[in-house]
C-alpha cells in the first residue's frame, strides 16, 4: 500500500486541488445555478473526467493521455468518480421531478419533497480478462465522490469531496476482489447465459454501504466547501501527501446502523468479545449490547449509542452477504 515514488510528478498538491475545485467545478457549477433557475435544467456537476483531474492532483500521478481507453494513472490506478450533489428530486405528492435548488414542488406547491441521494460507483466487467485487470492487475482502485456533509439536515449549501482507496492485491481489501469476482461469476454470466443479447448492469458499488465498509476503504482526501452555491470557501479537513505509505492509515469504520439483526449476533458472540468491548462507549458494557442483539427488532439508537462503529479487526467476522444477484437496495446515506 505504498505509493511508487517513480510516478509522483505532480507538486504542490492542496493549493494545486484547491484551485482545480474553484476553477473547473466550483465557479462553473455556480454560473450553471444562475441559468437552471431560468432553464430549470440541472446544475448536475459531471464528476468523471474531473474527477481524474483530482485523482491526479491528490496522488501526485499524471495521467496517460488516453481518456477512456487506457490507465487512468500512469502507476495503473483505477479511477472511479460519482456525484451526489444536484441530483433531480422527487416531489412525494404529485410524484414530478424538481431540482435541488427548488426549496418546493414547482408543479404542485408541495414540500413533500424526496431528496435523491443514491448516486453509485459503477464496475464494468465483461469478460475474464476485464476480470483479471480489475482484481489481479491494477493495485489501486481510488474512488471519489462529492456530496453533501449534511444531508440529513437538508443542508444543501456545504459540498464535500472526498478520495477512498482500495489496494485490492492486499489481503485487508480482498473483500472487493470477492465482490467482483462473484458479479462477473454469479451475475453477469448467468445474465448472459438466460439472455445473450441483453448486457447485464454493471457492478454497483454504493458509497457508505455494507459492502463498502466490508472493503476496508482508506480515506486520503476530503474537503468542506462552505457557501457552496454562493461563495464558495474550500477548507481541505483530511490529505496523505502522494508519496505517504497507506499502511497504516486506519479505513473507514462502519457504522453498526447497517448491521442486520444477525450480523449483530455474531459480534455478541463470546469468542468476539475481547475485540467488542474496547469500542463499546465508555457508560455502557458488554451486557448492554448483548441484551440488544437479543431483542426481536433491534433498537439502532439504542445500538448507536453503546456501539455506533465498529472497527476493521471486528468487521473480518461478518459475512458479505448476498453477492449473486443485482441489488436495487438504496443505502441512505448516515451521518458519520
Amino acid at each position: 500500500m505504498k505509493p511508487n515514488k517513480k510516478y509522483l510528478k505532480i507538486s504542490d498538491n492542496e493549493n494545486n486541488i484547491k484551485s482545480f475545485l474553484a476553477d473547473l467545478v466550483l465557479k462553473p457549477r455556480i454560473r450553471a445555478i444562475k441559468w437552471a433557475r431560468l432553464t430549470k435544467q440541472t446544475p448536475n456537476m459531471k464528476i468523471g473526467y474531473p474527477g481524474q483531474h483530482l485523482a491526479s492532483l491528490i496522488t501526485g500521478i499524471e495521467g496517460e493521455r488516453t481518456g477512456a481507453r487506457g490507465d487512468d494513472l500512469k502507476d495503473g490506478t483505477e479511477v472511479k468518480s460519482c456525484s451526489r450533489v444536484d441530483q433531480l428530486d422527487n416531489c412525494k405528492d404529485c410524484k414530478k421531478r424538481l431540482l435541488r435548488i427548488e426549496p418546493l414542488c414547482p408543479h404542485c406547491g408541495s414540500g413533500n419533497i424526496k431528496r435523491m441521494n443514491d448516486s453509485k460507483w459503477l464496475f464494468s466487467i465483461k469478460s475474464e480478462s476485464e476480470l483479471d485487470v480489475l482484481t489481479k492487475v491494477i493495485n489501486r482502485i481510488f474512488l471519489t465522490i462529492s456530496d453533501y456533509p449534511n444531508y440529513d439536515n437538508s443542508d444543501f449549501e456545504s459540498i464535500r469531496f472526498q478520495a477512498f482507496e482500495i489496494w485490492n492485491k492486499t489481503d485487508r481489501h480482498k473483500n472487493f476482489k470477492t465482490l467482483m469476482t462473484n458479479y462477473y461469476h454469479k451475475i453477469f454470466l448467468k445474465h448472459i447465459e438466460k439472455n445473450p443479447k441483453k448486457t447485464p448492469a454493471p457492478k454497483n458499488f454504493w458509497p457508505y454501504s455494507y459492502q463498502f465498509y466490508l472493503c476496508n476503504p482508506v480515506k486520503v482526501f476530503e474537503a468542506i466547501v462552505s457557501d457552496a452555491n454562493n461563495l464558495p470557501s474550500i477548507n481541505i479537513t483530511k490529505y496523505y501527501p502522494p508519496d505517504f505509505d497507506r499502511t497504516n492509515i486506519v479505513p473507514e469504520q462502519m457504522p453498526t446502523s447497517l448491521l442486520k439483526k444477525y450480523e449483530l449476533e455474531l459480534l455478541s458472540s463470546p469468542n468476539v468479545r475481547d475485540i467488542i468491548e474496547p469500542q463499546i462507549i465508555v457508560g455502557h458494557n458488554y451486557s448492554d449490547l448483548k441484551s440488544i442483539s437479543n431483542m426481536t427488532t433491534v433498537n439502532k439508537q439504542k445500538l448507536k449509542s453503546v456501539l455506533p462503529y465498529i472497527n476493521e479487526e471486528t468487521t473480518s467476522f461478518l459475512p458479505l452477504r448476498d453477492t449473486d444477484r443485482i441489488t436495487t437496495e438504496r443505502t441512505p446515506y448516515r451521518r458519520r
